[in-house]
């Protein structure tokens, strides 16, 4: 994969996680500050298929800690550049 800089990144990660959302409004205005959970209303469930997508999208391993650690969109297109790089 070739080099991702954060906007593609942040531009892919909302394309994975609006499949997911049950609040389209918010969506449309997400920023690297907005909840996963609280803003966007996505459930546990859907938050592992998001999970998985991140790693067949990007080629990446989320270990479990890690993928527990991500609560904002900000925490996804960080952790997916760590991983990355």
């Amino acid at each position: 994969m070739t080099e991702m800089n954060n906007e593609k990144i942040l531009s892919e990660v909302i394309g994975i996680i609006g499949k997911h959302t049950r609040n389209q409004g918010a969506l449309a205005t997400a920023s690297m500050e907005t909840e996963l959970l609280k803003d966007l209303q996505i459930n546990s469930a859907r938050f592992v298929d998001i999970i998985l997508e991140f790693e067949d999208r990007f080629n990446v391993q989320i270990p479990d800690e890690e993928a527990d650690s991500i609560s904002t969109v900000g925490d996804a297109v960080t952790l997916v550049g760590k991983l990355l790089h």
